[in-house]
C-alpha cells in the first residue's frame, strides 16, 4: 500500500507545503496545535481542497489539480477517524457500520458482527452514540472504519478526549488493530510518547511545513531542527558556539562541552546544543563534561523527581534533570556533579 502526498494550500497564518510518501507502515504527523496536521488529514480525505499538488492512494490519483481530478470523499477508500468520533447520532450503533460497509447484506451484517466483537461492542448494535460512553463510541467509530474496508487509515489525535486509563487501553486495541490491518495509516498527534509507540516513522510539522521526517528511533536521537527537537520532548536547549576545536559552549548553560574532533569537522555550523533530561548523569567528582551543580527547585512528580539545576557559581538558565525517586533521595544531601554525555548531546545547525 502506498500514500503519495505533495500538496500546497494557503491557510490564515501560513501556508501548508506537505509532501511526503508512506509505505505500509504507520506515520504520525507530529507537532504543535495549529501547524497544518488535522488540514493534511482532511485534504487526503477530500473534505479540504489543496491548492495544488497531488494525491495518489495505491495508484489511483486522488487529486491532482493540474490534471483537475478531485475525487470525492466517498470514492476515495480512507477511513477517517475524527477527534469527535463523527458517528450518526439518528443512526444504531450497527446502522452506523452497515452505512459504510461493502458487499452483499449478509456481507455486510457479518462484518459488522466481527468489528463489533473485536471491540467488545456485542450486545450495544441497537444503542445510540449518545447512550455509549466516550470509549464506545471512539471503539464504534473504529468498528465502522475497518467494516468500510479502506486502504489508508487517517487518525486524527484519536485518544484526545479521553482520560488516561481510557486511553491506554484503546491504545492497546489499536496496536493490535494496526498490526492487523493491511494498509497504511496516518496519525495526528501532539503526544511525542503515543507517535513513538504507535508509529514506524515520524515527520515533524511547524507551520504548516515538515521539518524532519524519519524513523522514530533515528528521529528522537537526532531531530535535525530546533523545532523537531523541542517537538519530540527535549526540555534542555541553548544556543551554543564552537570555543574550541572539539569544544562546544552551550552559551545560556555556561557549559563548555567536549564533542570530538571528528564532530566539530562536521558540524562546524552548529548554533544550538540539546540533552533530554534523563541522559545526565549523577556523578561524584568533577571530569570532561563533568561539572560541579547547584540545586534551583526540586519538583516531585509520580514516579521520578525533576530536579533544576545549574553550574554552580554562575546565574545560567537551569538544566532539567530527571531521575528514579529512590536515587534522588540517596543524592540529594550531597555535593551533585553530573555529567553531560557526548554521545547523546544533540548538535543543531538550524
Amino acid at each position: 500500500m502506498e500514500l503519495v502526498v505533495s500538496i500546497r494550500k494557503k491557510l490564515r497564518d501560513f501556508v501548508l507545503e506537505a509532501e511526503f510518501e508512506v509505505h505500509d507502515e504507520v506515520l504520525a504527523l507530529l507537532g504543535a496545535s495549529g501547524c497544518g496536521k488535522s488540514m493534511t488529514l482532511k485534504c487526503i480525505a477530500g473534505i479540504e481542497r489543496p491548492d495544488e499538488g497531488r494525491i495518489l492512494l495505491n495508484g489511483r490519483t486522488l487529486f491532482d489539480s493540474e490534471k483537475g481530478i478531485d475525487q470525492s470523499p466517498q470514492l476515495r477508500k480512507v477511513g477517517y477517524l475524527f477527534q469527535n468520533y463523527a458517528l450518526f447520532p439518528n443512526m444504531t450503533i450497527a446502522d452506523n457500520i452497515l452505512f459504510v460497509a461493502k458487499g452483499t447484506r449478509q456481507e455486510k451484517e457479518r462484518k459488522m458482527r466481527e468489528n463489533l466483537a473485536r471491540f467488545g461492542l456485542s450486545g450495544l448494535e441497537h444503542a445510540y452514540p449518545s447512550e455509549l460512553s466516550g470509549g464506545q463510541q471512539q471503539r464504534a467509530a473504529f468498528a465502522r472504519i475497518l467494516s468500510s474496508e479502506a486502504e489508508l487509515l487517517l487518525l486524527d489525535e484519536p485518544f484526545s478526549a479521553l482520560d488516561s486509563y481510557l486511553r491506554w487501553q484503546l491504545e492497546l486495541e489499536l496496536m493490535e488493530v494496526l498490526k492487523s490491518y493491511e494498509g497504511t495509516a496516518l496519525l495526528v498527534s501532539h503526544d511525542r510518547n503515543e507517535v513513538y509507540r504507535l508509529a514506524n516513522r515520524v515527520a515533524v510539522m511547524n507551520h504548516g511545513g515538515i521539518e524532519a521526517i524519519d524513523g522514530k528511533e533515528r528521529l528522537f536521537r537526532n531531530p535535525g531542527t530546533l523545532a523537531a527537537t523541542l517537538l519530540t520532548g527535549c526540555k534542555n536547549v541553548s544556543s551554543a558556539h564552537w570555543e574550541g576545536e572539539g569544544v562546544l559552549f552551550a552559551d545560556e548553560w555556561e557549559i563548555p562541552l567536549h564533542v570530538g574532533k571528528e564532530i566539530f569537522d562536521e558540524k562546524s555550523g552548529v548554533r544550538y546544543v540539546g540533552l533530554r533530561a534523563h541522559f545526565l548523569e549523577y556523578r561524584e567528582e568533577a571530569g570532561e563534561n563533568t561539572f560541579p551543580m547547584e540545586v534551583v527547585q526540586v519538583i516531585e512528580d509520580t514516579f521520578s523527581y525533576l530536579v533544576m539545576v545549574r553550574r554552580k557559581g554562575t546565574q545560567a538558565k537551569p538544566i532539567r534533570w530527571e531521575l528514579d525517586k529512590k536515587e534522588w533521595q540517596s543524592i540529594c544531601n550531597g555535593e551533585i556533579h553530573l555529567h553531560f554525555p557526548a554521545v547523546h548531546l544533540i548538535l543543531l545547525e538550524r
